[in-house]
């Protein structure tokens, strides 16, 4: 299957070349195990002009410095933070840089099993030949013990409380029994470049607390909002035009309406206007990732629908399905911010906005 036809490719081969370039670059000392040294999985993820290599990450530099610094150690990295704030994304990217391959994913929730995680049978091959590697199914953690590479395991929380600690002796003892095999194959022992990425998001914290066990393996780092309008209005811009392209659209989208759009977003998400006036927070997640969806859809709607570039009437269609994910009431509070924010702003877009907020379902 080729890349184009591929919705959304692994880092690795999203930026194969950038990947390439730094390696043929890279003269610094490397952790046993490591595709690249600290310096250059560094430049990989916030951009080196030199070389060509784009920032693909937003956020603080030195957030990434202690990331990669306790990957090189024997300590686990989770990443922390509000729903939206790229945790995955950062982890994909270190993973890349790290292992060249950052498909060793676990994908965590209610229904995930230690199978899942560590490893399966064959059962065709079993009731046949019995337990032996042949009819082993190895998962993502015995993958990366065994070939030396990052794991990463998605929403760790939403896991029962029994199925994460799985993790306990790969990452305290660096190995993994198969107790149905003998001999040599009934342990894996990790080899040099294997570690594991977690994320949690802090709307689910409680759903199933981590042991205290299994937090002291981790190092754990908090992944915060964009702070600056222009970062993230740049951002969202940029990922909004990739994936409008993706999607076969031929109009950029219109740096006025995602100008409102980031605006909304941001007081929405603070519960405050740039000048100070309090606004109601609601309870559905506004975040970055959230307006880059928005966005990409308003360009959709407008491009699929009468042959233009989205604008902010089309805004308020796509918040709905935002809006209304958690509470009723929150399509109660997107509507008076439009009533009683968007008609005190100036310029064409603020009062589409405005005037297009009985778009909203409901009363």
């Amino acid at each position: 299957m080729t890349e184009q036809m591929v919705q959304r490719p692994p880092a690795e081969a999203r930026f194969a070349d950038e990947l390439e370039r730094l390696r043929q670059n890279d003269a610094a000392p490397r952790p046993p195990g490591w595709a690249l040294s600290l310096d250059a999985a560094r430049r990989f993820i916030v951009g080196d002009d030199a070389l060509g290599v784009r920032r693909k990450f937003v956020g603080d530099p030195s957030l990434i410095d202690r990331s990669l610094v306790t990957l090189a150690t024997s300590r686990g990295l989770m990443l922390v933070g509000e729903p939206g704030t790229a945790k995955s994304l950062l982890s994909e990217l270190i993973a890349a840089a790290v292992s060249g391959d950052s498909t060793l994913t676990i994908q965590g929730g209610a229904a995930t099993t230690e199978d899942q995680i560590k490893y399966s049978w064959n059962y065709a091959l079993l009731v046949a030949e019995g337990p032996s590697t042949r009819s082993l199914v190895p998962a993502p953690l015995l993958r990366g013990m065994a070939e030396g590479k990052v794991v990463r395991f998605e929403e760790i929380t939403r896991c029962p409380l029994e199925v994460q600690d799985s993790l306990l002796s790969p990452l305290s003892d660096r190995v993994l029994a198969v107790p149905e095999l003998t001999g040599p194959d009934a342990m894996v022992f990790a080899r040099e470049g294997f570690n594991v990425i977690a994320t949690a998001n802090t709307r689910d914290r409680g759903v199933n607390e981590m042991s205290a066990a299994l937090k002291r393996r981790f190092n754990f780092e908090t992944v915060f909002p964009i702070a600056d309008f222009g970062t993230e209005l740049e951002l969202v811009e940029a990922e909004a035009a990739a994936l409008l392209e993706r999607s076969g659209v031929q109009a950029a989208p219109r740096r006025d309406v995602l100008e409102v759009l980031v605006t909304t977003f941001r007081e929405l998400r603070s519960g405050s206007t740039a000048d100070g006036r309090p606004t109601e927070r609601p309870s559905a997640v506004m975040s970055t990732a959230e307006a880059v969806a928005v966005a990409h859809a308003v360009g959709v709607r407008g491009w699929f629908l009468r042959g233009e570039p989205g604008d902010a009437a089309d805004i308020v269609e796509c918040l709905a399905g935002t809006a209304a994910k958690d509470s009723p009431e929150d399509l109660a509070r997107l509507r008076r911010y439009l009533e009683q924010q968007a008609s005190r702003r100036g310029g064409e877009q603020w009062k589409a906005l405005h005037a297009a907020r009985h778009r909203l379902p409901g009363r």
